[in-house]
């Protein structure tokens, strides 16, 4: 079945016959903009919706034996980012690390992973008609082929795994990947990002690690797979759970990745107030990041008028499209918006006072980075998705179908919500009912 395209205006041929060239002209650059309607707005033209796959069949069919119980989880969180795949309707999306929720135990919330098992894989999926289907998976194993899964890797710096109902520790796991962002390179291999250290990890085609980048000093040890310290030491003061979660591919290979949130510089407090994250270009050829860039977020309120939690603010997806051009994701779990920025030398702030965590005040402590020198990239809103009606919660993916339309994919979290209620007396998980939908946005201005 062939997959829907979307935005495409279809004028009555008794229209254009009878129509002067100037105002047929006129007519398609308004599209369905009138005297009495006003300019044209963005619109969603197409959604589907992922149906419900038992995440236990999933999983042991791409690694036997790996999942005994998935406690009526079925699979989700393939929304962690969206890439296209170069075929009409097709994309490969990315699952993050799996099932997991927040309990209190003691007053202290701890990280729960009902299915322990579950290893990140790469998702191939079409939208046919109002369904996305599952065409091709593939899990991210070490060079051993063994699973990555998805649980903490360090003590002390990553937070403590435990069962599904927070009583019983579960042992780290260097291997393990908390993946968000992907792009395919011109070699057929991808490039994930991840939060745990955070790190940017090249995949073979057929999933095995080859290389996890990390920051400098992170001293990662026991992986199965080579381990480079790579990125800014300053990565190290990551916000826990808020590492690198956007990926782009610039038309010349290089990668773009995204601090999902402010560095926790000088600590958390400092972090939680901030709205001055980071973008970092990397160079495959070089094996290095080349550029940084500061980026500052909207008002929490202008981002999403119900929050007024400046900590709410997340970058989760970042979408090359053309030349050094990316549109950055600002979002919070209800809202979001999409800005386009240009990557340009000056802004470079790489290597400078900004990567020092001696530097005080820090950029993230700064209010007005612009006049304390710091080349913040300029933005342009290209559209809000809180407005545009039919686009669902938690967007965390993003792909540009063509110059008009734009797929956007939700993260449902594998259906999960925090707290005890998440898991019924008999352990099986009480569904939140979000389902994985992809839903194709028209911008009447093209990109």
């Amino acid at each position: 079945m062939s997959a829907h395209v979307a935005g495409k205006h279809h004028i009555p041929r008794s229209v254009a016959l009878g129509v002067p060239l100037a105002m047929l002209a006129a007519f398609v650059t308004a599209g369905t903009a009138d005297a009495t309607s006003g300019p044209a707005q963005p619109r969603v033209t197409h959604t589907a919706t992922l149906g419900d796959i038992p995440l236990g069949a999933f999983s042991n069919a791409l690694l036997p034996g790996t999942v005994d119980n998935d406690r009526g989880v079925d699979l989700g969180g393939i929304g962690s980012d969206i890439y296209p795949t170069g075929r009409k309707g097709e994309f490969w999306t990315i699952t993050d690390r799996g099932p997991n929720g927040q309990i209190k135990v003691d007053g202290k919330k701890r990280r729960t992973f009902p299915v322990p098992g579950f290893d990140p894989a790469i998702v191939k999926i079409r939208v046919c008609g109002d369904t996305v289907k599952v065409i091709d998976s593939i899990p991210v194993t070490t060079s051993s082929g063994k699973p990555v899964t998805g649980l903490s890797n360090q003590a002390g710096r990553d937070e403590a795994p435990y069962s599904y109902d927070a009583r019983t520790p579960l042992a780290y796991n260097a291997n393990g990947l908390d993946t968000e962002g992907i792009v395919r390179a011109k070699d057929g291999s991808f490039w994930l990002v991840d939060e745990y250290s955070p790190s940017l990890v090249h995949v073979s085609a057929r999933g095995k690690v080859l290389t996890r980048y990390v920051p400098k000093g992170l001293n990662l040890t026991g992986a199965d797979y080579p381990v480079v310290e790579a990125l800014p030491a300053v990565l190290l003061h990551r916000k826990t759970n808020r590492g690198l979660e956007g990926l782009a591919q610039l038309p010349d290979g290089d990668l773009v990745m995204a601090l999902q949130s402010p560095l926790s510089l000088p600590d958390a407090d400092a972090g939680d107030a901030s709205r001055n994250t980071r973008l970092l270009r990397f160079s495959p050829r070089k094996h290095a990041v080349t550029a940084e860039y500061a980026y500052r977020f909207d008002p929490v309120n202008v981002v999403d008028p119900s929050q007024d939690d400046t900590s709410e603010l997340k970058i989760s997806s970042v979408v090359a499209v053309g030349g050094d051009r990316l549109l950055v994701e600002e979002r919070t779990d209800k809202a979001a918006r999409l800005q386009s920025v240009r990557l340009t030398r000056d802004a470079d702030i790489l290597g400078g006072p900004w990567d020092s965590d001696t530097t005080s005040p820090s950029l993230e402590q700064l209010d007005d980075p612009a006049s304390a020198g710091v080349p913040v990239l300029a933005k342009r809103l290209v559209v809000d998705l809180g407005t545009v009606a039919g686009v669902p919660g938690k967007i965390e993916g993003v792909a540009r179908v063509d110059h008009d339309t734009l797929a956007v994919i939700n993260d449902n979290d594998f259906g999960m919500t925090d707290g005890a209620g998440a898991f019924d007396a008999q352990g099986r998980l009480v569904d939140s009912g979000i389902e994985t939908t992809v839903a194709y946005v028209r911008l009447p201005r093209g990109l």
